[in-house]
């Protein structure tokens, strides 16, 4: 009698100690996230989301990290530094295709403008036939202009391009008159219409999305929950934005985001849209680019690249 007592408080003791765990295991902390950011307008609702605590009202850490190019934020990417980054479309398949597991995890609100210089009387694309318009190769950059030459009929041997990566550069020459056209990511776009230059069209008006977010197939398979947190302090953050004035912010973002002073009159900010998957189109249009380039020896498909993390 005296050892069946003794073997049911062993039994109680043990399932006592197995439902602690089990609790502690629910309330244990949401592994880390680092992300990438760049200084344009994707970045704004993680700015955001980190200002007002939105993270860490749904229980995780989020380190923003600011990369002034992509190439740096891709190679601290693959380096094992972030997590995941805002990013496009081009370089996704570019990791994939060099062998580094990369997912897409929801679109973003960026824009990309063709714009013309103020002593240029061009207004359509049609109009820049022949003439200079700056773009960085292989980019995302010259991805939109050359959908943006394909709705008028053209191709991307109807326009002098000429390359030029860096963006600020690129901005400046168009201000200084010493080319016909460049495309730009905002804000710079809107800074160069502040300063006399004139928007021909852009991204939205082809309604095409190549801006994305994405995560390390390692850490979207491990840190689920955590992606998931950050997307709901995410969508947070697109209310606020969406919700308050624009003058109450823009201070923060160009302190915090790393956006030029002038900005500050001059961006005008999309209508942002909580997290979501991209559209099929949009990634079947840069694979199909890229691959009739010759830029990735791969066509992937929209599965191959998109990862629901929505879902539980």
């Amino acid at each position: 009698m005296k050892k069946c007592l003794i073997f049911v408080l062993l039994m109680i003791s043990m399932l006592a100690f197995g439902g602690c765990g089990t609790e502690q295991a629910k309330n244990a902390p949401l592994p880390k996230l680092t992300v990438g950011l760049m200084p344009d307008v994707d970045s704004l609702p993680f700015l955001i989301a980190q200002e007002k605590g939105y993270f860490k009202e749904e229980g995780v850490e989020v380190e923003l990290q600011q990369y002034k190019s992509a190439m740096d934020r891709d190679a601290a990417l693959q380096s094992g530094t972030l997590d995941g980054d805002v990013s496009d479309m081009l370089a996704v398949a570019f990791a994939k295709d060099g062998g580094f597991d990369v997912n897409v995890t929801s679109f973003t609100d960026g824009s990309y403008k063709l714009v013309a210089g103020a002593e240029e009387s061009a207004k359509t694309a049609k109009e820049l036939a022949g003439k200079d318009v700056a773009v960085s190769r292989n980019t995302i950059i010259e991805y939109v202009t050359d959908q943006i030459l394909a709705k008028d009929g053209m191709t991307g041997d109807s326009i002098n391009k000429v390359i030029i990566p860096q963006i600020p550069t690129r901005l400046e020459m168009l201000q200084n008159g010493k080319l016909a056209a460049a495309t730009l990511p905002e804000p710079m776009a809107s800074i160069a219409v502040a300063s006399g230059c004139h928007f021909v069209t852009g991204s939205d008006e082809l309604g095409i999305n190549p801006g994305v977010i994405m995560f390390t197939a390692a850490s979207a398979k491990d840190k689920k929950a955590s992606i998931q947190a950050m997307y709901r302090a995410y969508n947070k953050a697109v209310k606020y934005l969406n919700e308050t004035p624009q003058d109450e912010y823009m201070d923060l973002v160009i302190e915090k985001g790393g956006f030029p002073q002038a900005s500050k009159d001059a961006l005008k900010l999309p209508k942002y849209h909580e997290a979501a998957l991209p559209k099929e189109s949009d990634v079947a249009d840069c694979i199909a680019w890229l691959t009739g380039k010759g830029l990735i020896s791969t066509s992937y498909t929209y599965d191959d690249i998109v990862l629901d993390v929505f879902s539980k």
